[in-house]
């Protein structure tokens, strides 16, 4: 009888072993996950308050630290003229494409997953494979391609032609839109057509449906697809170089660039400094909007 109960107690401190050494291993890999997650931004903060400009007598805590970068932002240094880069102006500018192009993204694409999704017509499957078969090449190969037809645009509608936002919109809509109709069209494939036929039922439009009934019910993935949108297009750089040749006209990504450029007069610190503030946008939008990601997600259940 004794060496049953041995047994038994070396099994189980051999299990609390086990159990407490998977939590140590866990525990470990999650700190050593959350160094490589945390030490960029570490950096570029220090980076940001080092007066040195200089990457290689760079630390993590810098010995010569003060607010001078940021005296430079916001234009309060007299020794350093800063109106050559408007910097404000590339931060307006960069949330001003942006937004406008989120806000056309989601509507565009809603309404079209909508007729994808509910309607039958002809070319209907021809279309979506089309819009799929687009997504699989990368964009840098059609750069020349998006140049020229934006020049051409630009020589009849000058409105849409090169060095404007407008532009620039028009081709961060057709990039984006195809893999978002596709997003948008399998979300609304899981909502029932009951509804669909309930509204019908009392004389509602189809677009009275999709507005009243339907759209309601696709908040999570309006939100995901909203922040996917804002976050790619905010921080997009080639084409915004390659299309944008104004200093006033700069995004904010293309902006930060010619502090950098320089051969002999890099300006590090003023770069993680201007960084660091054009990324606010995106951390509030993202704050603004978790709770829309977490409690829209039930928000289209359908009750039995």
């Amino acid at each position: 009888m004794s060496s049953v109960t041995q047994t038994y107690q070396g099994l189980r401190s051999s299990q609390r072993f086990q159990k407490r050494f998977g939590v140590v291993v866990r525990l470990i890999v999650a700190v050593i996950l959350i160094f490589f997650s945390i030490f960029p931004v570490l950096w570029i903060v220090s980076a940001s308050f080092d007066n040195s400009q200089s990457l290689a007598t760079q630390t993590l805590i810098p010995a010569n630290a003060g607010l001078n970068n940021y005296k430079v932002l916001f234009g309060l240094n007299p020794d350093y003229q800063f109106g050559v880069f408007p910097y404000w102006t590339w931060v307006w500018n960069s949330v001003k494409v942006a937004g406008i192009t989120t806000i056309l993204s989601i509507s565009i694409t809603t309404m079209a997953a909508y007729a994808f999704s509910r309607m039958r017509f002809v070319g209907r499957v021809t279309m979506l494979k089309g819009i799929l078969l687009i997504q699989v090449f990368p964009n840098l190969l059609a750069l020349i391609a998006i140049y020229v037809l934006i020049f051409q645009i630009g020589e009849i509608i000058p409105f849409f032609g090169l060095n404007t936002h407008a532009g620039l919109i028009l081709v961060y809509l057709g990039g984006s839109m195809g893999l978002n109709i596709w997003l948008m069209k399998g979300f609304l494939d899981t909502i029932p057509r009951a509804i669909d036929e309930s509204g019908m039922m009392d004389g509602a439009t189809h677009f009275q449906i999709f507005y009243t009934l339907l759209l309601p019910l696709l908040r999570p993935m309006l939100v995901v697809i909203g922040i996917l949108s804002f976050i790619g297009t905010y921080g997009d750089f080639i084409l915004a170089r390659i299309l944008l040749n104004d200093v006033d006209q700069y995004t904010l990504m293309v902006g930060l660039q010619i502090f950098t450029a320089g051969q002999f007069d890099k300006k590090w610190g003023v770069f993680a400094a201007g960084a660091l503030i054009g990324a606010l946008p995106i951390l509030i939008t993202y704050l603004m909007l978790q709770d829309q990601i977490a409690g829209g997600l039930t928000s289209g259940a359908v009750k039995e």
